[in-house]
Parts: structure tokens; C-alpha cells; sequence
């Protein structure tokens, strides 16, 4: 009987494909299409409530009494126009995921004889939801008994339909909160922290003299990275499709090491699959921009321009589930966790953040002149700050045991924080802490390629360090440290409350200073010349990868946790907390719930990971091997006998038995370090105590799990193809 990934193989490899032609759109035709947005509001919204409610998406002020009645009245409308059947309040809990709860517009009419249905959703339909809490990780905030919980509409973002087979749903952007007004959710901090944000950077633009701009907005554009592979082969291991990564497979004899997949021409299959997700994020108002082969084979990337940080990590949240849900009918299996595949590059999602004015200004924007810009140098001088003061909430935001794999490798940036700035703003800093004329080599210049048709043109004002994990690049931050398959939320909440303390005390320190006397200039010379002086530490503009950098970051006093379990220990450090509670953006029982389930999450991911280890071990590559092992040793006897009647040398017997011997080997290798693994399952289990049950997951079963892929992947490379059950590396990547 043929193996059935022999099957596969044949199977792809003959297919042909069917046409994959679209019918041409225009973006701007479909964009938006499946939002209720403002354009829509408008038309449908009376002119007083919709002003208000604009009031309310750009100001965050409290929505008027009254208006939720005649705003859900005109969301309904327009959503059974569109076909929509269902509404639900869709929220982003603690499990890392999204979450969703159906309920019908229908309702029998109060007269059940009648047969007819009524359309029902009210504003307090639209306002509140009631899920079951309990179900839900709370880190100890509500107990099984205890399962009430409460979603609440979020007005700054908008609501959207998302079409099935089926028809539509009418989906509402919703916080989750539990019945005692915890945040269960993730969404929920990240707004506060935009208001925490917002209020200390207004403070900075009253300083310079802005009294007309009510808001500032974290802006946010986050790069996805994320692998295709055939469906085929993925249903064959239940690895990819349980835990998102292979737990077994010998590196592809051809990995990445030729450089060509970065960039590379998009296979037609996989270019009609972008395609269609790409109109499907338009219609949802997802301004996507970019699209490319990414540096491993079968590894893809694609990116949207900025929006606000609330609707970009609802718009991100989304887009994973559009390019899940788009790869089925492709064939495809979208693989988003940061380390698929052992030995080629791992997925990250990079964070591009800014912050803007309600008139539209980027502050970190310097401008052509930084030096004289010194608005900009103030929020420069606040970024530095922010992440120097507080890198291990920074570092806390991208923990996660599948970001493990990548933080800290040649393929992503290391586990210590740091800050690239480039030649032009070093100099500048440099020639404020030292009260120096500004240095001249940074100055723009213009490039000359060499070719006659192809005129110059100017080069930036600095290169730019893949290696760094938060780097300035012309008008916003990158960072580069936050896992393929998380949520950005964490990151955007630690970056906007490690920023508005840093703003809160750079203002403070210019308030006093011109309570003193002192002029603005005066005052921000001053600020600037020591704020920038204690914090040039955390700039760093070298190699991120080189063992030098580990350590200068040490006698730089820069903290580096390499792993989820050393720094979430840190969690509950009051240096951490304080600035969560001073800010107003998790309470201190919030913040023990989070490191709790955070712990949990780690644990439970890696528990998984063993238990599919054991089984696909012992009950499909076990037996293959043994299989493979009873053939050659009845080679290998066969061979003896033959010698013995001299039908072949001593030397072809002897290495049909080595062979058969070192085969032996590994199976009896492979067989004993499962039994271990097995054991260590056990005892980890029977710990007490979350964070000794995470040390002991870190340091006993990951190694043991290791032990057992490594010698199971040397078997992959000697036992017989035709025998090898799992889909290989050179099969599914290329």
C-alpha cells in the first residue's frame, strides 16, 4: 500500500491548476464597502447626532443620551440592506484571539400566533453585551460561579459586516470588561493608554504655544509576516495544525541560503490568493499597501499605511482571520506562528508607531532641520526616555512562547531594547549634551548611480539597522520585536504609557523650569541637554546581533531576558506597575491577572507541544522507523548468508550490518528520549505553583522535547522515503 504522503506528493505535482483569474476592481470602488462609516453615517445619521457622534470617535468624549437608540436604529437598517441576519459584539480577551457571540435581529412578534418576525436592535443592544465571562481566561477576577461579564461598545472603531456563506454579520467593535469593572480584555487598557498618551503630550503642544489641537492619536501600521503551504501536507501533521509550528523535520536541502525568495516574482497561485484577500480587506476599510516574498521560502508578508492604533490592532486582528479563512480556498494552510519551521526565518509583526495631532501633525516627524525643530527634539527626547525607563514593560509586550524562537536569533532583533537613531539624529543629540556646534558629516547628500539616464537623487538622512528591535525610521519607531500571531496590543499599551510617564516628567521638568523664570528656549535647552544625557545609554546604531553588543548592553546596566519565563517573573516589579496604575491603565489586581494568565498561556502552548511530541513519536514515526529497521535487517542478513557462500565481499555484508546497527541505535536513541520527555511531562504536571510549573517547562521539557526532534530528524534522513510518514521540509517549503 502506497504511504499516503507519497500520495500527496504525486497528487500535487500532477495537479493542474484551474484558472485563478479575478475580475478587475478598483480599490477605491470597494473600499469601505462593509463599514459603517462615517460617509455612511452621515447619510443616514440625523445631522446633530451624527456631529456628536463624530465628536465622540475624535475627541473620545461620552456618548449624548438618546443617541444609541437612533445610531442602532440606523446601523440595523443598513446591515439588513446588506444582507446581514446576525449582529454580535466582537471583543479581543485574554486567550489572544477574537471572540464572537451571534445573535439574531429577528424576534417573533409579541403576538406568537401571527407568524411574523420583527426586527429588533436597540441602543442598549448596541451599547451592552452579556457573554459568559467564565470561560475566559480572568488570571483569578471571576471564578467559574462568578460568570458575568459585559461587552461594551467601542465607537472609536468602526462596525463592519463580515460576509459567509450564509449571508452577513454585523460586527461591533466591543471592549470586555467583568461584572466588577475589570478589564478582561486587551482592548480595553490600549484605550486608556491612548488617553494616557494623549493628555501628556497636550501638555508638551500648550508648551509650544498649540492651544487649538484637543487630541493626540498613537498611529500605527503593522507589517504581518506569515507562511503558505499546501493544505495536503499540513492535514498530514497534526503538529502545523494543533500547535502552528512542525515539532518535527530535517532542514530543506535548500533553505534560504541562496537569497532568492526575498523579493522574489510572486507564484501566480499565491499572488491570486493575496489578491483576494487584499479586496477583502478594502471592503472592510483595511488600507492595505504592501505585498512580497519574504526571506524564507513559502514565507510572505504584507503591510496596510498607518491608521489609529485602536483600528490598527482591530484591523490586524482581522486580517490574520482573512488570510486563515482566504487560504482555505486557495488549498492553501496559513501558518502565522513565529517559528514554523525550524532552520529558515521565523514571522514577526513590526509595530511602526508615530503619534499625530488632531490638525494632523506628526510629532516625530523632524523635519528637514531636526536641530531647529525642537518640538520634535522634545518628543525625541521622550521616546528615549520612555523606552530607557522602561524596557522591561516594553519586553514584556512581545512575550509568548513561539516569539522565544525568534527574539535574540540572526533573524530578528535581540531581546535587549535599544533605540537606532541614525548618523543625523546622534550628531544632534551629541551636540546638545555637549553644548557643541552641530557635527557636519551627517548632512544630506545626493546619490550618484553612475548611469547616464538615471539622474541622482537625495540619500536619506540615515541607513537603516534590521537588527535593531526599535528603530527610527524618518518620522516613526519601529519595533520590530512583537511575534507574527500576537496581538499588537500589548505593545501599543506598553508604548503609549511608557511614553505619556516620560512626556508627564519632561513637562513637569519645563513647567518648573519657566515657573523659575526661564524662557521657553531656556527651558527646553536645559530639559533637553539632560534628559537626553541620562538616556543616551538606551541609543545604540551597531551590529544588534554580535556577541559584543550583549556586552556593552550589560555595562550599559540594559536588561536582556532572553525568554518569556525570565521576564515575566518581573511583571509584578513595582517599577512595572506603577506606571500601568499611575497612568490609569491597568490596576494593580488587573496586572497580577495578567501575569497570571500570561504564565498559564506559556505553560498550556509548550504542554501541547509535549503531548503531540509523544504521540506523533510513538505512533507514527516509531513505527515507520521500526518497519524501515526489520527490512534492512533482513538485508542485512541476507547479505551475511550470501558472503558465507561467497555470493558477495565481507566488505558489502559488513556495511549492511553497520547500517542496520546504527539504525538500531538511533530507533532505541529515539525511543528512550520520549520515555523522558514522558516522565518530565509528568513531573512538571504535578508541580505547585505557576511559576515554578513555567521554570520547570522552560528548562526540562524544552530540552527534552529537543533531544527528541534531533534524533528523529537523522532518522528522517536514513530511513527509506517511501516509508517517512510526515510531509518534509523540501516538500512543503518549496
Amino acid at each position: 500500500m502506497e504511504n499516503v504522503r507519497i500520495a500527496v506528493k504525486k497528487e500535487i505535482a500532477n495537479q493542474k491548476l484551474t484558472s485563478l483569474h479575478h475580475e478587475f476592481y478598483s480599490p477605491s470602488q470597494v473600499y469601505g464597502k462593509n463599514v459603517f462609516s462615517l460617509k455612511i453615517m452621515r447619510e443616514r445619521l440625523p445631522k446633530q447626532v451624527f456631529n456628536r457622534l463624530e465628536n465622540v470617535i475624535k475627541t473620545n468624549a461620552p456618548l449624548a443620551e438618546g443617541d444609541a437608540d437612533i445610531i442602532a436604529s440606523a446601523m440595523k437598517d443598513w446591515a439588513i440592506e446588506n444582507h446581514a441576519t446576525h449582529y454580535t459584539h466582537w471583543f479581543q480577551p485574554m486567550t489572544g484571539v477574537t471572540a464572537e457571540k451571534h445573535d439574531a435581529f429577528f424576534v417573533p412578534s409579541s403576538n406568537h400566533n401571527d407568524g411574523n418576525l420583527l426586527n429588533e436592535f436597540s441602543g442598549k443592544m448596541l451599547v451592552k453585551g452579556e457573554p459568559d465571562a467564565s470561560s475566559f481566561p480572568s488570571g483569578g477576577i471571576r471564578s467559574t460561579f462568578e460568570a458575568r461579564g459585559y461587552t461594551a461598545w467601542d465607537p472609536t472603531s468602526p462596525v463592519f459586516l463580515l460576509e459567509n456563506s450564509h449571508g452577513k454579520t454585523l460586527y461591533v467593535p466591543s471592549v470586555f470588561i467583568s461584572y466588577t469593572g475589570e478589564s478582561l480584555d486587551r482592548k480595553t487598557p490600549l484605550l486608556r493608554s491612548n488617553e494616557a498618551v494623549s493628555k501628556q503630550a497636550l501638555r508638551i503642544l500648550r508648551l509650544f504655544g498649540n492651544t487649538t489641537a484637543n487630541n493626540v492619536t498613537a498611529m500605527v501600521g503593522i507589517e504581518q509576516e506569515y507562511f503558505l503551504i499546501d493544505k495536503r501536507y499540513a492535514l498530514l501533521r497534526d503538529d502545523l495544525k494543533l500547535c502552528g509550528r512542525s515539532l518535527y523535520g530535517a532542514m530543506s536541502d535548500k533553505g534560504q541560503e541562496l537569497e532568492d525568495h526575498y523579493f522574489g516574482t510572486i507564484n501566480e497561485r499565491v499572488l491570486s490568493f493575496m489578491a483576494d484577500v487584499e479586496k477583502q480587506m478594502f471592503e472592510l476599510g483595511i488600507p492595505a499597501k504592501t505585498r512580497h516574498n519574504e526571506v524564507a521560502p513559502a514565507q510572505f508578508e504584507l503591510a496596510p499605511v498607518f491608521e489609529p492604533a485602536n483600528l490598527a490592532i482591530d484591523h490586524n486582528m482581522l486580517t490574520m482571520q482573512i488570510l486563515r479563512n482566504t487560504a482555505e480556498k486557495y488549498g492553501f494552510f496559513c501558518l502565522l506562528h513565529e517559528k514554523p519551521f525550524a532552520g529558515i526565518n521565523g514571522s514577526g509583526k513590526h509595530n511602526n508607531w508615530s503619534l499625530c495631532d488632531s490638525e494632523g501633525n506628526n510629532l516625530l516627524d523632524p523635519g528637514n532641520t531636526p536641530m531647529d525643530n525642537a518640538q520634535f527634539l522634545v518628543f525625541l527626547a521622550g521616546v528615549l526616555k520612555a523606552v530607557h525607563e522602561h524596557s522591561i514593560l516594553l519586553r514584556l509586550a512581545t512575550v509568548g512562547a513561539g516569539n522565544d524562537h525568534r527574539l535574540g536569533a540572526n533573524e530578528a532583533p535581540p531581546a535587549i531594547l535599544s533605540v537606532f537613531l541614525g548618523a543625523q539624529l546622534t550628531s544632534v543629540i551629541g551636540s546638545i549634551i555637549n553644548d557643541t556646534e552641530e557635527n557636519e558629516d551627517w548632512k544630506q547628500d545626493m546619490i550618484k548611480i553612475g548611469i547616464s539616464s538615471l539622474p541622482p537623487f537625495p540619500k536619506d538622512f540615515s541607513d537603516r539597522n534590521r537588527t535593531s528591535p526599535f528603530a527610527f525610521t524618518g518620522n516613526k519607531f519601529e519595533f520590530r520585536a512583537v511575534g507574527s500571531s500576537a496581538s499588537s496590543a500589548p505593545a501599543n499599551i506598553a508604548l503609549n504609557t511608557a511614553m505619556a510617564n516620560a512626556l508627564g516628567g519632561i513637562a513637569l521638568m519645563l513647567e518648573t523650569a519657566m515657573a523659575n523664570g526661564k524662557t521657553l528656549a531656556q527651558a527646553v535647552h536645559e530639559t533637553l541637554a539632560a534628559v537626553f544625557k541620562a538616556h543616551f545609554p538606551i541609543v545604540f546604531n551597531g551590529n544588534g546581533y554580535g556577541k559584543e553588543w550583549q556586552e556593552e548592553a550589560k555595562r550599559r546596566g540594559l536588561p536582556d531576558f532572553k525568554d518569556t519565563v525570565s521576564v515575566l517573573a518581573h511583571y509584578s516589579d513595582s517599577s512595572v506597575m506603577n506606571v500601568l496604575i499611575q497612568n490609569g491603565v491597568l490596576s494593580e489586581r488587573e496586572l497580577l491577572a495578567r501575569q497570571d494568565i500570561l504564565f498559564e498561556n506559556y505553560i498550556r502552548d509548550i504542554h501541547v507541544e509535549v503531548k503531540l511530541t509523544l504521540s506523533m513519536g510513538r505512533s507514527i514515526l516509531l513505527p515507520s522507523c521500526l518497519q524501515w529497521l526489520n527490512k534492512v535487517g533482513e538485508l542485512a542478513e541476507k547479505a551475511e548468508e550470501l558472503c558465507g557462500k561467497q555470493s558477495v565481499t565481507q566488505g558489502a555484508a559488513n556495511f549492511e550490518m553497520h547500517y542496520y546497527q546504527q539504525l538500531r541505535e538511533l530507533i532505541a536513541e529515539f525511543y528512550n528520549n520520549l520515555n523522558e520527555l514522558d516522565e518530565e511531562h509528568i513531573k512538571t504536571d504535578s508541580l505547585s505553583g505557576v511559576f515554578a510549573r513555567a521554570e520547570a517547562t522552560r528548562d526540562r521539557l524544552i530540552p527534552c522535547m529537543n533531544k527528541c526532534r534531533a534524533v528523529a530528524d537523522k532518522l528522517e534522513k536514513i530511513v527509506d522515503d517511501n516509508l517517512w510518514p510526515l510531509p518534509k521540509y523540501n516538500e512543503m517549503l518549496w
